[in-house]
């Protein structure tokens, strides 16, 4: 069972190495700051923007269904 913030962490985890970019590659892409990513990745920010998920999904070139389509966001594999 997974916090919310731990799947997104894992998620933005596999489509890096789906992908082959290194986190801080993926950020400076999107135009993110490596530290946000980062933090989001460290399970430092609590509720994780949707706009930075958007703009990962962007640069990636998927779309936010794409993102959200894995098993990690599974209600049973979610706590709250």
């Amino acid at each position: 069972i997974l916090l919310f913030r731990e799947a997104i962490s894992k998620r933005i985890y596999e489509l890096c190495e789906i992908y082959h970019y290194t986190p801080n590659k993926l950020a400076e892409l999107s135009t993110i700051a490596p530290s946000t990513l980062q933090d989001m990745l460290s399970l430092k920010v609590l509720n994780p923007s949707s706009y930075v998920i958007y703009q990962l999904c962007k640069t990636l070139k998927i779309t936010l269904k794409d993102f959200y389509d894995s098993k990690l966001f599974l209600e049973e594999n979610l706590e709250d």
